[in-house]
């Protein structure tokens, strides 16, 4: 069945990748949700259905890393890479939401290893 708009491909995509994509206790899941105007991260075990960390654009104290909405993203990237670490976490799933690994969302990755987390 093809997608009737561009949303409900990116939905499609990303329960596709839900499927196989799941955080636990040990290594939890990495979900980014990207619009037209921020990017949202967050750690979350899926076991528990609990977020570990989290982090957005609309946050007031986060200073761009570079350009535009791709320095914005590295920098939402960075904080909840910081966070996730404080909290313990080490390893993450990346979910990177039925986007394409690109601009925002791979500057978003960038900012998380970065700031320690693998995956």
């Amino acid at each position: 069945m093809k997608a009737k708009t561009a949303r409900s491909a990116r939905e499609r995509r990303h329960a596709r990748q839900r499927r196989r994509l799941h955080g636990t206790a040990d290594q939890p899941r990495l979900a980014v949700y990207r619009s037209n105007q921020g990017i949202y991260a967050q750690v979350i075990d899926d076991d528990r259905g609990h977020t570990l960390a989290a982090a957005s654009s609309l946050e007031d104290d986060l200073v761009p890393d570079g350009d535009g909405k791709v320095g914005v993203a590295k920098a939402v990237g960075k904080a909840v890479g910081e966070r996730a670490t404080s909290a313990g976490i080490a390893t993450v799933v990346f979910d990177r939401g039925g986007n394409r690994y690109h601009g925002r969302v791979a500057a978003l990755a960038d900012g998380a290893r970065e700031a320690g987390l693998q995956f």
